[in-house]
């Protein structure tokens, strides 16, 4: 029979010297975290269990690894490791006071675990209480922490360094969505023309068309040129961006966000905003004082101009009344900070039937031969983030108002509203210099890394990342010799031009065009959106369509020539 016994109050309590009796046959099995070492305290390593969930967090004491209470019994088996410090985080509803209201938290309330609080909770009504337990195994012993007094100095040591070690995800978990930005490698040595351009502190206008907002100024030249274009139909005409590709200019400033503080800097050639340390000196030299702008659009005063929606918020689809969707296949993945390009690829990955087959299918197998460290297997990371967003696990309801009672009382656990893939973003951006930083990324070349790591890693028989694979013959011809020459290649993306001239509705789109030049030319709100409406098949047929090919080298000439694709 499976014994399990508590060692901290009550008839259950040993003595000092048999607590450390006890613990002698594993003390060279208990390690102290070095500062090099990794503690995953916060995730289990192959399910997306916390010390938040019903059965806690278990965190081996000789590899810091954390296992939840459903995979616990499997690193126990494989590698013999008894001893695990149990973490268990409590939402405890707060006593109320004589005036009806809750008491302030309670001075003895623990909170030690570097966790996310759960939002579902109004913060004033209940209170997070964090327990650490040392459990041993098999048996399922456990003590209670602290027992200084009762253990050993060297266990007492690795539990204090373990509770107090920082989560290894710390540079990957911002504060919010926006990444820090960077001093443009431009800023020091950038070139300004003296060319007596002076701006105005208001009524700017794009010199290349008739826009008057989304306007940047160049600090090279001062050219004042608008910004690109959203997909929402705001934004510019990208007359920034051509001027930068014509002349090399490399940063631009946003008219209307320039402060005493600072201003919104753009690089085009690092393709991201950046700081720019001397933008005061670089807005003088145009005739600009820092000192004497406020955020304003043009100049405009707040209630001159209905502000457009921003393209994060038709993202959002704000405004918008969304009903929420729970249960498997409907877990969301929480944003790290600019990691959308991964949520998006790995949603869509996972939508697939090869894939679940591959990884979720295969799940029991995949974490029986994964490696002592399963934090850097390739196949484990897969199959733990496919079930995580597949079974629905981790995509239940929040709590509602008139059952919190109810469900405090039966200690349900915690309601689940997403996954936070740190681990797998972890691993799989490892070594890679820019998918390991918390700047914006393109989801196509990170679709790319994926299956290269897919073909790299087999998993079974089946390769799912073959559903993406095709052939592309490309047929060359020297328009000279009319010889032919042909080329196979595999890919994985089809990458189809947008054939804007084949549009069904290009009479729409016309009219819309003028109607949007009126409405900013007379400061109205824009017209409703007209999307051009374009064939599929045009699209595809763009593609196959012959291209004249730069500097071909014939063969069969031995010079160059014209060819074509």
């Amino acid at each position: 029979m499976q014994r399990a016994a508590l060692f901290s109050g009550g008839d259950a309590q040993m003595a000092a010297g048999d607590l450390g009796e006890l613990l002698v046959p594993y003390m060279p099995t208990i390690r102290v975290p070095k500062s090099g070492d990794r503690v995953y305290k916060t995730e289990c390593a192959f399910s997306y269990d916390s010390p938040d969930s019903e059965g806690g967090l278990y965190v081996c004491m000789n590899t810091f690894l954390g296992f939840g209470r459903e995979h616990i019994e499997r690193h126990y088996r494989k590698t013999g490791q008894c001893v695990y410090l149990h973490l268990k985080r409590r939402v405890i509803e707060k006593v109320p006071g004589a005036s009806g209201g809750a008491l302030p938290k309670r001075r003895n309330a623990k909170l030690f675990l570097d966790l996310e609080t759960n939002s579902d909770l109004n913060s004033d009504d209940f209170e997070y209480e964090d327990e650490a337990k040392l459990v041993i195994f098999p048996d399922h012993y456990e003590i209670s922490l602290p027992n200084i007094e009762e253990l050993p100095a060297l266990v007492t040591i690795a539990c204090d360094a373990l509770l107090s070690a920082k989560s290894p995800y710390r540079k990957q978990d911002p504060d919010s969505w926006e990444e820090e930005l960077q001093a443009s490698k431009h800023a020091k040595t950038l070139v300004q023309l003296d060319n007596g351009v002076r701006i105005p502190p208001s009524g700017w206008k794009c010199s290349k068309c008739d826009l008057r907002e989304n306007l940047w100024l160049n600090l090279t030249d001062g050219s004042v040129l608008c910004g690109k274009w959203f997909f929402d139909g705001s934004g510019g005409n990208g007359h920034a961006i051509e001027h930068y590709k014509e002349t090399g200019y490399p940063l631009a400033v946003k008219l209307g966000t320039i402060t005493p503080d600072g201003a919104d800097v753009y690089s085009f050639d690092e393709e991201e905003p950046v700081l720019d340390p001397h933008i005061a000196k670089h807005l003088a030299h145009f005739g600009i004082d820092m000192l004497q702008m406020q955020v304003t659009e043009n100049g405009l005063r707040d209630n001159d101009i209905k502000p457009r929606v921003s393209e994060w918020e038709v993202i959002q689809e704000a405004g918008v009344k969304l009903k929420p969707m729970y249960g498997p296949g409907y877990t969301g993945i929480k944003n790290l900070g600019n990691s959308c390009y991964l949520s998006a690829v790995m949603q869509a990955i996972f939508s697939i039937p090869e894939f679940q087959r591959a990884y979720v299918g295969n799940l029991p197998r995949i974490f029986d031969y994964s490696p002592l460290d399963p934090t850097q297997d390739f196949n484990t990371q897969m199959a733990k983030l496919g079930h995580g967003l597949l079974s629905g696990q981790y995509s239940k309801p929040p709590m509602k108002s008139e059952l919190i009672e109810q469900v405090m009382k039966e200690e349900h656990k915690p309601q689940h509203s997403g996954i936070s893939p740190q681990m797998f973003k972890a691993f799989i951006s490892k070594g890679h210099p820019e998918f390991s930083s918390n700047r914006q990324q393109d989801a196509q070349e990170f679709f790319l890394h994926l299956i290269n790591l897919v073909e790299r890693n087999p998993v079974g028989s089946e390769n799912p990342s073959d559903v993406f694979r095709f052939l592309v013959e490309e047929r060359t011809q020297c328009c000279q010799s009319r010889k032919v020459r042909y080329t196979e290649r595999v890919d994985y993306i089809m990458q189809l031009p947008v054939a804007m001239e084949a549009a069904t509705n290009k009479d729409e789109l016309i009219a819309y065009e003028l109607k949007r030049r009126e409405a900013e030319a007379a400061r109205r709100p824009p017209p409703e959106l007209v999307r051009a409406k374009i064939p599929f098949s045009a699209c595809l047929q763009a593609f196959s369509e012959p291209s004249n090919v730069e500097d071909f080298w014939s063969s069969a000439l031995q010079a160059k020539s014209a060819g074509v694709k």
